[in-house]
């Protein structure tokens, strides 16, 4: 009986648990859009809930200004182009680790992932030099690749687990049926582990998106990203606070974007994936 009692309470109390997390979740992206409608003057002098004088000059400034356009295209494609190529990638590396047993099978999926452990200021200056040296430097192909050593090796965490759930049966009644490997990949086996490749994917995309050090050391001019360039909005006249905002807002529209599309794999990808 007391127990049932405990019980009833520690669930009267989860709805206030429930209220106060979605507060801390969703108060600080508030504020946010809060100050990007808001002016510079209204941001540094008044504590509001809402922009006393709206404005969508900060909007204006960024969808008008190539400085700032061009960070968010610039940060698209390289952050494309290294989804694409790490799921590529790790698919059949993932295969492999998955279906096969070789000499050092664990130590190599082991070393991967201490790829994804080790910070990215280890490789900055390999990275530097080798792109000096062939002319990879600013470009999005070579931001896309150093951000391989990174998602490379969780993509193959996260498919390695999704491919161990599926039997080994279905590959060898493919190849009873006849199916070529390639055949067999794609349109049987590939679709059994969508899940694991959206979840893959939005993870991918995610730390490309919003890794910092690499691409701003890689890049300076045609291929800058717009993390580089947030970091770069003091001037003469101070921080351009509402332009900030406004580009902070922008920022999370393409993981919004993301998430829309793997949102039902998502919970999946957590259940039955290395996630």
């Amino acid at each position: 009986m007391a127990s049932q009692h405990a019980s009833n309470r520690a669930g009267a109390w989860r709805p206030v648990f429930l209220v106060v997390y979605l507060l801390f979740a969703i108060v600080p992206i508030y504020w946010m859009v809060n100050m990007s409608f808001k002016t510079n003057e209204e941001i540094l002098t008044t504590l509001s809930l809402w922009p006393a004088s709206f404005t969508l000059e900060h909007y204006r400034t960024i969808f008008t200004d190539a400085s700032w356009y061009s960070g968010y295209i610039n940060s698209l494609i390289y952050v494309a182009l290294n989804t694409v190529i790490s799921i590529s990638v790790a698919l059949p590396a993932a295969y492999a680790f998955s279906r096969y047993q070789f000499i050092g099978d664990k130590h190599v999926f082991f070393w991967l992932l201490t790829n994804r452990m080790t910070p990215p200021a280890v490789f900055l200056l390999p990275f530097f030099q080798l792109y000096t040296t062939i002319g990879l430097m600013d470009t999005h192909l070579g931001v896309a690749l150093a951000h391989l050593v990174f998602n490379v090796p969780l993509a193959v965490w996260i498919l390695e687990g999704f491919m161990s759930g599926v039997p080994r049966e279905i590959d060898e009644t493919a190849y009873v049926d006849g199916y070529s490997f390639p055949r067999f990949f794609l349109t049987i086996f590939l679709p059994l582990i969508k899940a694991g490749v959206g979840v893959a994917a939005f993870f991918c995309f995610m730390f490309s998106w919003v890794e910092l050090l690499l691409a701003r050391t890689l890049t300076s001019v045609n291929a800058k990203p717009i993390v580089a360039t947030m970091t770069r909005t003091v001037s003469a006249s101070g921080m351009d606070w509402g332009v900030l905002a406004a580009a902070g807002v922008l920022t999370i529209v393409p993981g919004a974007i993301v998430i829309w599309f793997v949102r039902h794999y998502i919970a999946k990808g957590f259940a039955m994936g290395r996630v």
